[in-house]
Formats: C-alpha cells, sequence, structure tokens
C-alpha cells in the first residue's frame, strides 16, 4: 500500500480532479445526436418564427396594432434558433461538419450573428471561461476589486456605465447585433475567415432584408423585424450574462485554474420553468453544456435525469438570477463576485 498523503488539501483537490475527469467519460454517452430529432427540433422552431413574423405583419399592414404583441413569441423563436446555431457551432447539431456550418450559416442571417466569426470568437469563451489569465474574446468583461481600484476615476465610471443594466440589456445587445457584428471585433488580424464570415453574413442580410422590404413596406419591415431582433438579442445576452455573473462562480489563475473544474464550478445550472428551459433550448443547463460542449442540447436534460447530482451545482432559479445583476467585481479573497457597495464595504473594513 503507499503512503497516506500528508497534504489533506492536495488530497481533496486530487479528488476532486479525478472525480471531474471522470464526468468527461460518462457525458461522452451523450454527445451523439440523432438526426430525426434535430431535424424535428429546427421544424418546430423555425415553423413557428415564421408565422408568428407573418402574423405580427399581418396586423401591422390590416392596422391592428394590439397584434403586434405577437413580436414576443417571434423574438422567443428567434432565440431559440440562435441556440440551434450555437449547437452547429460545437459541432453538436447533426454531428456533420458540414451540414452544422451550412445550417449555423443560414440562421446566422436571420439572427444576424456571422457564424464562421462567432464559432471562433466561442471556442476560446469555451477554452478560457473562469480564467482570469484570459479574459477577453467572447466574455463579459469582469473586473477583480483590485483592477477595478486602479482605474482612473473616468475608467471607473465607464466600467459602471457598462454594467448598468440599461446598457448591460438594452444598449448593449443594439450595439452587439446591429453594429457590432458586421465587423470582426477582436479578430481583425486573424486571417481572412472571420472577414469572409462577417462579410458574406452582411450581404445575405443586405439582400434578405431588400427582399421582405420590397415584399411588404419598409415600415412594417421595421416595426417588425426590428423588435424582434432586439428583444432576442436581449434575452439572449441576459442569458450569457446569467450563466457565469453568479455570487458562487468560479475564477482563477494558472496553474490552479483546470478546464473540468471551471466547466463545473463557473457556469451556473439555470433552472427555469418547463416552458422557458424548452424557448432556451435547455442553455441553462450550462455547466454540463462547457464539461462537454458536444453533447446536444435536446440530450442534456437527460444527463440531469441518470446523474442528478449534477442538478445542484451552480443552480439558481429565476427569481434568484435577478439578483445577479449587481454582481460585478471578482473578489480573489472570499473568491466569489460582489456588487459596488459590497467592494467598497470591504474596502474600509
Amino acid at each position: 500500500m503507499g503512503e497516506p498523503d500528508e497534504n489533506p488539501e492536495r488530497s481533496r483537490g486530487n479528488a476532486e480532479l479525478f472525480a471531474e475527469k471522470r464526468w468527461l467519460k460518462i457525458l461522452a454517452g451523450y454527445r451523439q445526436p440523432r438526426a430525426g430529432r434535430s431535424a424535428f427540433e429546427l421544424a418546430v422552431t423555425v415553423v413557428p418564427f415564421a408565422l408568428f413574423w407573418a402574423a405580427a405583419w399581418a396586423a401591422v399592414h390590416y392596422s391592428f396594432w394590439p397584434g403586434l404583441i405577437l413580436v414576443l413569441p417571434a423574438a422567443a423563436f428567434l432565440l431559440r434558433l440562435f441556440m440551434i446555431q450555437h449547437d452547429c457551432g460545437h459541432g453538436s447539431f447533426f454531428a456533420r461538419r458540414r451540414v452544422d456550418d451550412w445550417v449555423g450559416r443560414t440562421i446566422g442571417i436571420l439572427t444576424l450573428t456571422p457564424y464562421d466569426y462567432w464559432r471562433r470568437a466561442h471556442a476560446e469563451h469555451h477554452a478560457s471561461a473562469g480564467n482570469l489569465d484570459e479574459r477577453g474574446v467572447g466574455d463579459i468583461e469582469t473586473l477583480t476589486i483590485a483592477e477595478y481600484n486602479a482605474l482612473s476615476r473616468w475608467g471607473r465610471l465607464g466600467y459602471r456605465l457598462y454594467r448598468h443594466p440599461i446598457v448591460m440589456f438594452g444598449i448593449g445587445p443594439a450595439w452587439l447585433f446591429l453594429f457590432k457584428q458586421r465587423l470582426p471585433f477582436g479578430m481583425m488580424r486573424s486571417g481572412a475567415l472571420p472577414w469572409i464570415s462577417t462579410m458574406a453574413t452582411n450581404l445575405a442580410i443586405a439582400v434578405v432584408a431588400a427582399l421582405l422590404i420590397w415584399a411588404v413596406g419598409i415600415v412594417p419591415f421595421l416595426l417588425v423585424h426590428l423588435p424582434t431582433v432586439l428583444l432576442a438579442g436581449a434575452a439572449g445576452v441576459w442569458l450569457f450574462y446569467v450563466q457565469h455573473q453568479f455570487e458562487e462562480t468560479h475564477w482563477s489563475k494558472e496553474p490552479e485554474w483546470q478546464f473540468q473544474h471551471a466547466a463545473l464550478h463557473g457556469a451556473s445550472h439555470y433552472d427555469l420553468p418547463p416552458v422557458l428551459r424548452w424557448i432556451t433550448g435547455n442553455i441553462g443547463i450550462h455547466h454540463v453544456h462547457h464539461l462537454s460542449s458536444r453533447v446536444p442540447y435536446y440530450r442534456l436534460p437527460e444527463v440531469l435525469r441518470d446523474h442528478p447530482e449534477l442538478a445542484d451545482l451552480g443552480r439558481i432559479t429565476l427569481m434568484e438570477s435577478l439578483r445577479c445583476v449587481k454582481l460585478v467585481l471578482w473578489d480573489e479573497q472570499t473568491k466569489r463576485l460582489v456588487s459596488f457597495r459590497e467592494a467598497a464595504r470591504l474596502a474600509t473594513a
């Protein structure tokens, strides 16, 4: 028999790391998509989106203004289309790279998201989520308390404005989807692909928009499609935010940072009501998704069903998630996200 480890902290760390590596093997059994199910998921998302969009346009056309409420379900199904695009980016929807890529590129015209550019940025996010040394592309900017305090007065004001809910979930999504994604920001010098993806998507968006404006008129098009895109974008940003910006999330620096631990403890299980879970493509089961991004979104509930011990990791409810908005700075001492007020209190303690 081997000698007992004299360092209990190291023993516990090794045990946790072993357990997390075991999950990688377990989750490999859920990575195979079902072609029929994937086609069904695509159909039950595209068709309702088109119908609600058309119904909202009809309401405008016949001056039945209360009918504009239909942009809400249209936005919900556009959000769900983005979740399918997201799975395509991971190669997990049809598990055939060419099919996934072209489905993702086509959906990207509707979501105003250049697929190949976004896929590369999102891959960087997955590879470095929770790593304080690798913050940047594909992340919501998060500063430590020390970094925030080291900023100039104007720098702190800028960060406060960036983190304000009106900016984060109102102005931010409009800027991101309408303007920022029209150029490959963050990848200007990363070769031709980000440029080709962005410019080709821009051209396709212009052609589709021109055809729809020709068919329905520019005012009805703007009254229907603009709020649909902005509402879906705001919901998407909110989901991305709350999946990593919760109090007990995990951030660390090299060499402490480990992919498996960061995936399980740095992403939340956003336990939404069933209807919202379906609309959002189970993206709330985000810790499992980060640990094995090749698991199709419609198989994520199977993982929690078969392994309920995962359900309580990073679990936050819809009501609890609303309190996450105030969490803006990482406290390296207590290893948790805190508010500006709490950071100020800690500084004077």
